[in-house]
């Protein structure tokens, strides 16, 4: 089963020159615990993985890339090239979570079965977005405000979707 987690601005824009685009702490403590439940096991684009601070701890991490000549040297890193490699997790009825980038969460939009979103209430500029999609396909199981402070300052919800059903 896969579900995407995500944090997304106004515009659907998540990111920008391989970075985040806001700070907010409470939204990174979301995506830990998110990420550290079931498999512990995160799907991402090449750019993703560069893009973190290295190997996040206690998770794997399953890296899409076009890139053949693209390897990592980690017992927790597993590099494959085609959807086909991605297939074991899309059909497994564990939980694994699609991290990003944008190509990444379009690609495997089509599979997903739940979404962790943070909306992010603010215009950002950016050059990545995560991919448009039917809202009357989701239903929303948990909707929370999110805490606003000197360390968050950005007014944003955390929301859970679950897809009501799902494509094979």
């Amino acid at each position: 089963m896969l579900s995407a987690v995500a944090a997304i601005g106004n515009n659907n824009v998540i990111g920008g020159n391989n970075g985040l685009l806001w700070h907010l702490p409470a939204d990174l403590k979301k995506f830990k615990a998110i990420t550290m439940a079931g498999s512990r096991t995160m799907i991402m684009g090449r750019k993703t993985f560069e893009s973190l601070p290295g190997v996040l701890p206690g998770r794997k991490h399953i890296v899409l890339t076009n890139n053949t000549d693209f390897h990592v040297e980690s017992d927790n890193v597993e590099v494959v090239h085609s959807i086909e490699e991605v297939g074991p997790y899309i059909q497994s009825e564990e939980e694994y979570f699609v991290i990003g980038g944008g190509q990444i969460y379009k690609l495997l939009m089509p599979y997903t079965s739940k979404m962790y979103i943070t909306r992010v209430y603010g215009d950002f500029v950016g050059d990545t977005y995560f991919p448009e999609w039917d809202e009357s396909q989701w239903k929303i199981i948990d909707r929370v405000e999110g805490v606003q402070d000197e360390k968050n300052r950005f007014r944003h919800e955390l929301i859970t979707y679950v897809r009501k059903s799902i494509k094979s």
